[in-house]
């Protein structure tokens, strides 16, 4: 690098700034750097980035091969940011790092714009039809002979990613596990980062809804997914309800999420995971204690996971996602299912505790027992706010790491 410029770095993200939310600025704060966010999204202005913009210039061919739908629209969102980067090397950019989010094909071509230039990819996961998520639920297994064929082909765009990749960066030890062998020593395990210093216990925190006002006295049961799906063990939760709330006369059931899908098969026609497994259950419901909330404003979701009583959270072997260490940073007593990678945040008994994923009854034993257990649930959500900051702490712990090792330094 020429030491009478500034470093240049550009961040690649579909959807900016996504995993870089906190790194982007972070880089941007320190003037020997120069930060470019490389993007499709229209909004993500951040003080201190240039923002460049790229937009596919076709869809995908009608009537392609189904196995290759999805390697087409990355090649052709490859083709968009690799034009866009012509057009920045035209003007004099020459970047020493690219970090990027490979999984919507934009790197695909910009190591042949740079070729110099350090290439980090961000490593959330490496498809598998045997032994991971698809094949985890036997309720939901596809008879399709195809999907073996579907996800190797799903894996060809990390593929080229990892052949031309200096690095890489996985959020948990589970996740990098799921990429070939030959890739993994170049992946360090690093997570996103929580803010502890935000997402911690307030003793008289109250939240309103509606009519509604709860806080920490009231006995609050929370169930947070992006959308309510198998994928986050919604179906699980529901089964469990009616006896919990049997069991527990005063719970209030907190349910974050929306209706779509993120992950996995989508519902039959006309009808929305939400709909089909509230159905189930309706009658044995007490539905004046049982309240969706959809997808809520940040804040006031921080607010839910502070007066909740208990947590749970239920997963696929799959990404991990934030709002569990949300919820330990919270303090929340959690009950969680017993899947990687939810237990390399939850020990059994230390810092929650882990059912059964397949298991409503477990579910529902566990969360009516620590309902009716202050004492551990003290005890467990003061360990997992512990292991949150020690672990997963955003300025001390997981910044640091990512800045070293874009800086090119191995964690």
């Amino acid at each position: 690098m020429n030491g009478s410029r500034p470093r240049r770095i550009l961040l690649v993200h579909q959807n900016f700034p996504g995993q870089f939310k906190h790194l982007g600025p972070a880089l941007a704060a320190d003037p020997k750097n120069e930060v470019v966010g490389f993007t499709m999204n229209k909004n993500p202005d951040m003080a201190g980035i240039r923002i460049v913009r790229y937009q596919a210039a076709r869809r995908t061919t009608p009537g392609v091969h189904p196995w290759v739908a999805e390697t087409e629209a990355k090649v052709i969102r490859g083709e968009a940011a690799f034009r866009a980067a012509l057009a920045l090397r035209e003007q004099g950019f020459a970047p020493d790092l690219i970090y990027a989010h490979p999984g919507w094909g934009e790197s695909l071509f910009l190591k042949d714009v740079w070729p110099d230039a350090r290439l980090v990819v961000y490593c959330e996961f490496y498809y598998h039809a045997k032994d991971l998520d698809v094949d985890f639920d036997p309720e939901f297994l596809s008879t399709d002979p195809t999907q073996a064929c579907t996800l190797r082909m799903k894996n060809v765009n990390m593929l080229l990613n990892m052949e031309m990749a200096d690095a890489g960066i996985a959020p948990t030890h589970w996740q990098k596990s799921t990429y070939p062998e030959f890739f993994q020593p170049r992946i360090s395990v690093i997570h996103d980062g929580i803010d502890t210093d935000a997402l911690r216990p307030v003793p008289g925190v109250t939240i309103e809804f509606g009519d509604r006002k709860l806080g920490r006295n009231d006995e609050v049961i929370t169930f947070v997914n992006r959308n309510l799906e198998p994928y986050r063990g919604y179906h699980v939760f529901m089964r469990a309800l009616p006896e919990i709330l049997a069991r527990r006369p005063n719970a209030q059931v907190l349910i974050v999420g929306g209706d779509k899908v993120s992950y996995g098969a989508a519902a039959p026609e006309g009808k929305t995971w939400k709909q089909i497994f509230l159905d189930e259950v309706r009658e044995r419901l007490d539905m004046s204690r049982v309240h969706f909330v959809g997808s809520v404003p940040y804040p006031h979701f921080v607010g839910l996971l502070q007066i909740s009583t208990v947590h749970v959270y239920l997963t696929y072997p799959f990404v991990l996602s934030w709002s569990l260490l949300e919820a330990m940073s919270c303090g929340c007593a959690i009950v969680a299912s017993d899947t990687a990678p939810v237990r390399e945040a939850i020990s059994d008994g230390r810092t929650g505790r882990l059912v059964d994923f397949f298991s409503s009854e477990q579910l529902a034993d566990s969360v009516s027992e620590l309902l009716a257990d202050a004492a551990a649930r003290r005890r467990l959500g003061a360990a997992a706010r512990a292991f949150a900051v020690e672990h997963y702490d955003l300025k001390r712990v997981c910044l640091p790491q990512q800045l070293a090792l874009v800086g090119g330094e191995r964690t």
